[in-house]
């Protein structure tokens, strides 16, 4: 938004509010909001079949579209985004490695429904078991992987429930690691929209998987159940799911330049019907909608005077990239302008708040985002600080 800043200078503000409007504006990792009235695209949504459904922007967490999203459902198989997130955070954490050999227990074997064939009491790579539990849907993965990293799947899905809680996902609680039915094992197509987000945002590296077209193991080539892998380029994952009791369901994610959307349904009647829904949704949100990414993260945006301190600038951005939906083709009637103070005083943490954006769309009041501290700045020499003690007499 370079060239289209405004800037107001202002003495304080309270910090504590303008650090929750960023929370519940910018990101989308706690909740997902609806699209402001204010932007909302005048298109109508498709109409679908599915019995819930929802379409999320990635970047901002706001809802462009949705039905039912937060009524109970059977995820089935859409189970496995979480399964597959637990396990990557144990990676991450160190407690677990990609070439770690799991075993397969006869309970894993055993299990039903779609699955990898793995061969009970084998040891399998905790990497293939991904690919299998990712790319196959296998049952039989899950359960292993859930019974190598918390010796039981009971004890795994206790750690699947500690990770909705922290994700803020009100409509969802975990049973088992493959997603079979059971009274207490539910959730929502918005949580399983947040769900796949988490992934997308916190395991890069990992995601790409979920974009493989097809895995063999044991001699046995399975397909990715996303028909739209193979019908839209820009479709790169994410899970599929299905029972007798749930329907057909599916999570989408798809990205066009800088704009990346979730897509989810459940209940539908067939899995070609699941994917010309999700299909039909990312289409509607990509011909209704244009992303805008107004700051980029850690760029100065302003500086601000410092008194008593080792430097006498300060560098002022935002704390992280800052998005916006508009619809299409209105991206120019977003203006920023900075509301700062005229100087501070040292020491200064990186991090600290010290004044916010303000985005007005067509004039109005969009959101605010809070500026920070880009960088340190330590308390300056004695001699410093005296001498802007008297500075500070005139200011």
């Amino acid at each position: 938004m370079k060239g289209l800043l405004n800037r107001t200078p202002a003495l304080g503000r309270p910090l504590i509010t303008i650090i929750f409007l960023w929370l519940a504006l910018v990101s989308f990792s706690v909740h997902a909001v609806q699209v402001p009235d204010l932007v909302k695209s005048k298109h109508p949504a498709p109409k679908l079949t599915a019995e819930t459904w929802v379409l999320m922007d990635f970047n901002t967490g706001w809802i462009l579209a949705e039905k039912n999203s937060d009524k109970r459902i059977e995820p089935a198989s859409l189970s496995k985004l979480m399964t597959a997130y637990v396990v990557f955070h144990e990676i991450r954490k160190g407690t677990l490695q990609l070439d770690d050999l799991a075993h397969i227990s006869e309970k894993a074997w055993r299990t039903g429904g779609s699955r990898m064939f793995v061969q009970v009491n084998t040891k399998v790579p905790v990497k293939d078991l991904l690919m299998g539990l990712i790319v196959q849907s296998g049952n039989d993965a899950a359960v292993a992987l859930a019974e190598h990293v918390a010796g039981s799947e009971e004890g795994f899905a206790a750690l699947m429930n500690q990770y909705a809680r922290a994700l803020n996902l009100g409509n969802t609680n975990f049973s088992n690691a493959a997603g079979l039915p059971d009274p207490n094992h539910y959730s929502s197509a918005r949580d399983v929209s947040l769900i796949a987000a988490a992934i997308i945002r916190e395991f890069p590296e990992y995601y790409n998987w979920y974009s493989t077209k097809e895995y063999t193991y044991n001699n046995i080539k399975q397909h990715n159940r996303n028909l739209l892998l193979w019908r839209d380029a820009s479709v790169d994952g994410v899970k599929t799911g299905h029972t007798s009791t749930a329907g057909y369901c599916l999570v989408g994610s798809a990205k066009r330049d800088d704009m990346r959307l979730i897509a989810t349904v459940t209940g539908t009647a067939s899995a070609k019907q699941r994917a010309k829904e999700v299909h039909a949704l990312l289409k509607h949100g990509f011909s209704s909608y244009e992303s805008k990414r107004v700051f980029g993260q850690d760029s100065a945006i302003a500086q601000i005077k410092v008194f008593k301190g080792g430097q006498d600038r300060l560098p002022l951005g935002s704390a992280g990239p800052v998005y916006v939906i508009v619809p299409r083709g209105q991206a120019d009637s977003l203006k920023a302008s900075l509301d700062v103070p005229q100087f501070t005083v040292a020491p200064i943490p990186v991090g600290h708040a010290l004044g916010i954006a303000k985005i007005d769309y067509n004039g109005n009041p969009l959101m605010e985002v809070p500026l920070v501290a880009l960088a340190e700045v330590p308390q300056g020499t004695w001699w410093q600080s005296a001498i802007d003690t008297v500075l500070l007499w005139f200011e």
